[in-house]
Order: C-alpha cells, then structure tokens, then sequence
C-alpha cells in the first residue's frame, strides 16, 4: 500500500469513528432523555404519598413546634386502636434543628420507587453510551478527547454522571439529584451538538503534551464535582427557607411542600455540599498547580495572568473563602451557601465566559 492510499484509509477510518461517536452521543441523550421522564414519574407519583399526611403533621397548629397531627387509627386483632401522632420537632433550639431526612422523590410510593429504579438503569445506560462516544472520539483523533469545547463538553458530562453513579453505588442517599442532573446533562449536550460542534481534528504543538491528560483530566473532574456540590448548595438554600417558614409558623405552598418535603434535611443538604466541596478543592489546587507547570512547558513562563489562568484563580480563591466561612461561626449556613454558588459561576464562566467571549492564549480552535 502507498503511503498516499495509507493516509486516505487512516482518514477514512476517522471520519468512519466520528460518526460513530456522534451516533453514540445522539443515542445517550435519547436515554437520558427516557431516565428524565421516569425521573419525572418518581417524583410525581412520590408527590400522592404519605409524605402529604407528614408535612400537615408539620403545618398542622405550627404556633409552636410541638404540632401534632391528627390521629391514627391502628386495627388489631379484630378491634382498633385509636393513636396520637408522635410529636414532630420541627427546630430542637435556636441556630440548630431536628428535622429527619426526606424519604426521597418516590416519598414512599411504591410506584414512584419503582420509576426511581428505572430511571437509575436508564441513568447507567446512558452513561455507558455516552462513555462509549467519548472513547469513539478519542479514537477518531488519536488523542485525548478534550482538545476543543466540544469534547470537552461530551467529556465533562460523562465524568458528572459518573460522579452522581458513584455515589449511588456508595449507597448515598443521592437519587434525589437525578431529575436534576438529567435535565442539566441534555442541556449540556444539546449545546454540544447544536452550538459547540467541531469536526475531529489534531491538537496545536502547544498541546502536544502528557500535560494534557493531567491538568484538563483533572480539571473535567473538578468541574463535574464541583457541579453536583453546587446542586446540593441550591437544593439546601430552598429547603432551609421552607424550614425556617415551618418553624416560623407559616405554611408554604402545596407545591413547595410536596417537592421539598421529600429531600434531605437542610442540614444533611448542607453538610453533604461541604463535604464535596472539601473533598474535590486539593485537585482543584492541583489542577493549577500541574497548568502552571504545563504553561512553563509550553510558553517558557509559568503564570502569564492568562484569562483563563485568572479566573482559575478567582474560582480557587472563591472555594477557599467558602470553606473558611464554613469554620468561621458567623458564616455557615446560608451566607457560606451563596459563596459556594457564587465560586460555582466563578468556573462556569471560566469554562463558557472565557472560551467564547475573551481571547487568549487557551483560545483554541475557535471554541
């Protein structure tokens, strides 16, 4: 074979293993699409359950926290007995609370917990599809599959999924983030496919490096955690308002009740943020750390104030006040909660902000 018919049979093969990549995307957001929906179906069929009886034990003559509802009647042994509901502890004492966890979006409901389940193996499905187009890609291109924001987006989504499967798979009570994840995991590729979209092509010399698999590996990583720890913060935020109005005596809206009800404790919700949060901040340090070193590599210095460096910088500094102000006694809570959310838009806006809007030298292949 001549060298000429061995490079048209070597970009034939790719663009053949493009196409299969982009077929493999398309069919995991057509499964993720499908795991929305059950993932919509856990959480309206959870919203008929008990859950409804347990929030108007909490709303029920809330002008103190010592609310009782209404009886229960208990059948035994031919006869019935007549019970008082035990008591709810709406907030044990100023500052703290002693609010039990939620029992998840299927509330109890068999049913709902059923879908639950369905949208889980859909979740794994789509995973494994999409895990496959990456791969697809990385193969059409003979590198790693991160060298534009195309791949970068495909990537980063995977790597979200994982994350949250992981955790199930550690028995964490995280199916809660499902229908949460979904919808932001096909926005995220609907973007790729429609707007992102470059066709497989080589890296620039600069990128020619081990360097690449290191920092943009580890940054994909960061990016996807930091991503579900800014879930948990949001989901925190709402359910301390709607416990607070509870304690408060308030009664929130049906809808509010029905959805909120149902999820972890703001406490948990807020200890479970923190804890990703923490967890994932020493890569993230790393991550620029291993750019740094890349950079010198690269452009014969280490720190050029690089848009991109910069705002990886003031993501770095934003996560690092945030988990001062959570051992600091007059910041936790809600106000610790809007600087992790605030550090969150810090990496959105250098992942899509920076690439888009603002030249530099990590400007590559237009987007």
């Amino acid at each position: 074979m001549t060298p000429a018919a061995a490079t048209e049979l070597a970009t034939a093969t790719n663009e053949h293993l493009a196409n299969i990549s982009n077929t493999l995307i398309y069919s995991a957001m057509a499964v993720y699409t499908l795991a929305f929906f059950a993932y919509i179906a856990e959480w309206l069929f959870g919203s008929r359950s008990k859950v409804a009886r347990t929030a108007a034990a909490l709303t029920a003559g809330t002008a103190t926290a010592e609310a009782k509802g209404p009886a229960v009647t208990v059948k035994s042994k031919g006869g019935t007995a007549v019970l008082e509901r035990p008591e709810v502890v709406v907030r044990s004492s100023a500052g703290s609370r002693d609010v039990p966890d939620g029992p998840g979006a299927h509330g109890g409901d068999e049913q709902g917990d059923l879908y639950g389940r369905i949208a889980v193996s859909l979740t794994v499905l789509a995973f494994l599809v999409e895990l496959c187009g990456v791969v697809a890609r990385a193969a059409s291109v003979q590198r790693a599959p991160w060298g534009n924001m195309y791949e970068f987006n495909i990537t980063f989504s995977t790597v979200a999924v994982g994350v949250y499967l992981l955790l199930l798979a550690l028995k964490k009570n995280v199916r809660w983030l499902g229908l949460f994840l979904t919808t932001t995991v096909l926005l995220d590729l609907g973007l790729a496919v429609t707007v992102l979209y470059t066709a497989s092509d080589q890296l620039v010399p600069a990128l020619h490096s081990y360097w690449l698999y290191i920092h943009v590996s580890t940054a994909i990583v960061c990016g996807a955690v930091f991503y579900v720890g800014a879930v948990g913060t949001l989901l925190y935020l709402f359910k301390d308002s709607y416990e607070n109005k509870l304690a408060g005596g308030g009664k929130p809206g049906s809808f509010a009740t029905s959805v909120l009800e149902r999820l972890p404790a703001s406490a948990s919700l807020d200890k479970f943020a923190y804890r990703i949060n923490a967890a994932v901040f020493p890569l993230w340090t790393f991550t620029i750390i291993a750019g740094a070193i890349w950079a010198e590599s690269a452009w014969g210095r280490y720190w050029g104030w690089d848009p991109k460096e910069t705002w990886a910088f003031i993501t770095w500094v934003a996560y690092a006040c945030y988990l001062h102000a959570r051992s600091t006694a007059g910041w936790k809570g809600r106000k610790a909660a809007y600087i992790a959310l605030i550090a969150f838009g810090c990496w959105l806006f250098n992942y899509y902000g920076v690439n888009i809007f603002v030249g530099g030298k990590h400007s590559y292949a237009g987007v």
